[in-house]
């Protein structure tokens, strides 16, 4: 137990947001997010499709994968809904005020890291 370090709480968050991310059904990057207030998650999140919706993992088929679409274009051609707003859908709107949002991304090809900025639709500060 010499070499244990015990993470601080911003490292503590991001790997519960990345444990989060693997439940994502996107093919081509796994996001996870948290919401965090007062050190106490309030929501979790992860990208894939909506409720009721057949999920790219399980088809097989990413459209903007199959079209070849850069990172970052064409967004309406993807069905999932980004980690940052299944935490915001998924979170009491009270407890959400002021907290710190998380959020750890891997791509799926070779398992590095993807962006962590929230989406361009998205605010950085939880409202």
């Amino acid at each position: 137990m010499e070499n244990y370090k015990r993470p601080d709480w911003d490292e503590y968050f991001l790997n519960i947001a990345q444990e989060v991310g693997k439940r994502s059904t996107c093919l081509r990057r796994r996001y996870g997010a948290i919401i965090v207030k007062d050190k106490i998650i309030v929501s979790t999140g992860y990208n894939g499709a909506p409720r009721g919706e057949d999920n790219c993992i399980d088809t097989g088929i990413c459209e903007r994968e199959r079209l070849k679409v850069p990172k970052g274009e064409r967004y309406e051609l993807c069905v999932a809904v980004h980690a940052e707003q299944n935490a915001i859908i998924n979170g009491d709107p009270l407890k959400m005020k002021d907290a710190t949002i998380y959020i750890v991304g891997i791509n799926a090809a070779d398992g590095s890291y993807a962006s962590g900025e929230p989406c361009s639709s998205m605010s950085t500060r939880v409202l």
